[in-house]
């Protein structure tokens, strides 16, 4: 699977804050286009007020992916922030259940690979992501400090 954000991407990607949870962040994703490709840019201000404390845009995952996947590849810059991919499986069923995996971006677009075995779970009542073929959701989220979000991500893909 490659999203390249073209088409409808506002169809198939959900932005939402910790507003679900009381929480103040607030933020915005917006499909920008560059030349002939687009890619999707998510700002805003996280604030771990309220026990708060993110901003995320998500995509459901329908089709199954092959057990041959290794890990996550983004093509991404922003701010030179710390940012997060979360990882959803049938073991996740709660909404603060997830797998997540840092990464930086700096200012230019680079490429960034995300093994599976890097995504640690955000409890102790999920084990390790054991397959790829079980999961249901990628996230793209500014978390757990306060800081301005900007990043702009061009490609998500599983290798």
């Amino acid at each position: 699977m490659i999203e390249t954000f073209s088409g409808a991407p506002g169809t198939r990607w959900r932005f939402f804050t910790d507003a679900v949870m009381g929480g103040i962040s607030n933020g915005r994703v917006e499909f920008v286009s560059e030349g002939e490709r687009i890619h999707a840019r998510m700002t805003g201000k996280v604030s771990t007020a309220n026990k708060g404390g993110f901003i995320q845009i998500r995509m459901d995952l329908f089709d199954r992916l092959s057990a041959e996947i290794q890990g996550v590849r983004l093509v991404a810059r922003g701010n030179g922030q710390l940012y997060f991919v979360h990882l959803r499986n049938a073991a996740t069923r709660l909404p603060w259940q997830y797998y997540q995996a840092g990464f930086e971006v700096g200012t230019e677009w680079n490429e960034v690979c995300l093994p599976l075995a890097s995504f640690k779970p955000s409890g102790s009542m999920t084990g390790a992501i054991t397959s790829a073929e079980n999961l249901r959701s990628i996230g793209i989220v500014a978390y757990g400090r306060d800081h301005e979000a900007e990043i702009e991500i061009r490609e998500v893909a599983f290798y």
